[in-house]
């Protein structure tokens, strides 16, 4: 024995068929891989384990009754111009086995039958993979064991490369079936291997020889185009994971609630024009209100705010009756009092408190109890930051300044819902976004951007860097300059005419969808 192993000769031969039963091996470690993947996690492992020692004992057993072996390459009948021996009869089965066996598990996974129970899985019995495991282990180790034969004359090397290569797939075993089941394409890859090597093994069993190379130079073609795609979906990825986490969920969310213009219009010009198109699983409110909600984080207090412009105050230097009537006419319970202007501003009281220090003493002191210190808050915090201090407040208004410590606006909670749920009117007010008719809607130049590109289904009217909040704040944005009423403007499919322009304010404007062929463009109307 010391000898044999002494021999250089020996030794080449021993690395040489170990390099092909590793080979051979494979396609019998892939098969093994899919089927272990029908059984539940804590079996695989030890399902893998006993298919592939199964497979060393039959290689082991075959290999000792190597003079039966030769045996089995003798014709035992023929059908006309065909003979068959043993080898061929189980080259044949199996081959058909193997064909079954892979055509079946790709009509399975095409079909999708494991996603339709996958709240709910079903597996295999153990023994019953097992099983199957047996059978095609008698047909690879037939081919591997024959192909020992045919290479070695020592039955000691054979036994040797036998374990040494059924030892290397026990430790790829797990890797390669983690592999091949977290990559579907490479399942089906595989399957598609086992239907070539199938076809292979029954043209062998009718006595036509298939040359391995042009089989494993197909397989390996196979897996340099696979390999290929597996670097272009990586690279996909990581391309993918430069954009924000949160921008990508939110994405994914808004895309699988459905609905909206630009999707019906791809599903329209994918397909038939007349077919049917699915009605959305949310209504249009609930869409808006899901989109607002997702862009919530991204926004700041300015985004928000009731701007400075319609913020209801107290002047302590008005006179007294001037004060009441005020009081008396405001829709808000809480409210900023100030001396001259809003930026004096001395603190922040209940109309019914201040009502009645009023009627009391007749004016309304600096420093009395009904009157609240203001909390300030700059106009670039974010809305999860606005959120957190007006739950301190108390039900207590925010005031919103910019860098310079000027007063640009108040916030509330009712703020954050009409972010979310879109505009509540106040007694005084009218409805920022009236509808006139179907597809058309008067829009008032401080509506929220933000929710009239959720209303309309678009992209590309919120400002990138927060330069401007308002539907006039886009509009100046685009123009550069202050358009004049009856000047129209086109984006993405939607024609904004402005009707009212007051001094240097953006009154109205009248949005509704252009006309098929309408470019993109600025035009006096």
């Amino acid at each position: 024995m010391i000898e044999l192993f002494s021999d250089p000769a020996v030794w080449a031969g021993l690395l040489t068929l170990v390099v092909l039963e590793i080979v051979l091996g494979i396609d019998n470690l892939i098969f093994i891989a899919i089927l272990a993947e029908k059984l539940p996690p804590h079996q695989r492992d030890r399902a893998r384990v006993i298919g592939l020692s199964l497979a060393l004992v039959m290689r082991l057993g075959l290999l000792s009754v190597i003079s039966w072996m030769v045996t089995l390459t003798r014709p035992l009948f023929a059908l006309g111009p065909l003979s068959f021996s043993g080898r061929d009869l189980i080259l044949l089965f199996g081959g058909l086995f193997l064909l079954f066996k892979a055509t079946s598990e790709l009509h399975e996974r095409l079909e999708g039958a494991e996603h339709q129970a996958a709240t709910n899985p079903v597996y295999a019995g153990f023994w019953l993979v097992v099983a199957q495991i047996v059978v095609l282990d008698a047909v690879f180790s037939l081919d591997a064991v024959i192909t020992a034969v045919g290479m070695v004359n020592d039955l000691p090397v054979m036994m040797a490369a036998v374990v040494i290569s059924i030892g290397v797939m026990l430790l790829a075993a797990k890797p390669l079936t983690r592999f091949v089941n977290a990559h579907p394409t490479v399942v089906v890859l595989c399957l598609s291997f086992l239907l070539m090597i199938g076809l292979s093994l029954v043209a062998e069993g009718f006595g036509f020889h298939l040359p391995k190379g042009y089989l494993y130079a197909a397989i390996g073609f196979s897996i340099l185009i696979e390999l290929l795609n597996q670097l272009a979906r990586r690279n996909q990825a990581r391309q993918q994971a430069l954009r924000p986490l949160r921008e990508r969920t939110a994405e994914s969310v808004l895309r699988l609630l459905g609905g909206g213009r630009r999707l019906q219009a791809a599903a329209v010009s994918d397909g038939d024009a007349h077919a049917p198109v699915d009605a959305p699983a949310f209504a249009p409110e609930e869409r808006h209100m899901v989109s607002g909600v997702l862009s919530l984080a991204e926004r700041t207090a300015r985004s928000i705010m009731t701007p400075r412009s319609d913020v209801s105050w107290i002047d302590l230097e008005e006179s007294t009756a001037a004060v009441r009537e005020r009081l008396l006419g405001s829709p808000h319970s809480l409210l900023p009092v100030c001396r001259g202007s809003l930026d004096q501003v001395v603190g922040v009281g209940r109309a019914t408190e201040l009502l009645a220090a009023l009627v009391a003493q007749g004016r309304i002191d600096e420093q009395g109890a009904h009157m609240r210190v203001p909390l300030y808050l700059p106009e670039s915090a974010s809305v999860t930051h606005t959120i957190d201090v007006l739950r301190k407040a108390k039900g207590q208004l925010v005031l919103v300044n910019d860098e310079y410590g000027l007063l640009k606006g108040l916030l509330t909670p009712f703020d954050v819902l009409e972010a979310i749920a879109g505009e509540f009117p106040d007694e005084d007010e009218s409805p920022e976004i009236e509808r006139l008719e179907a597809g058309a809607w008067r829009v008032a130049g401080t509506a929220d951007i933000h929710q009239l590109q959720r209303m309309l289904e678009t992209e590309g009217l919120v400002s990138e860097d927060d330069s401007y909040t308002s539907l006039a704040g886009y509009l100046l944005s685009r123009l550069g300059r202050m358009p004049a009423a009856g000047e129209v403007l086109v984006h993405d499919g939607w024609q904004m005419q402005v009707l009212d322009v007051e001094g240097q304010r953006i009154r109205a404007v009248r949005i509704e969808l252009a006309a098929e062929g309408t470019q993109a463009q600025v035009a006096s109307a």
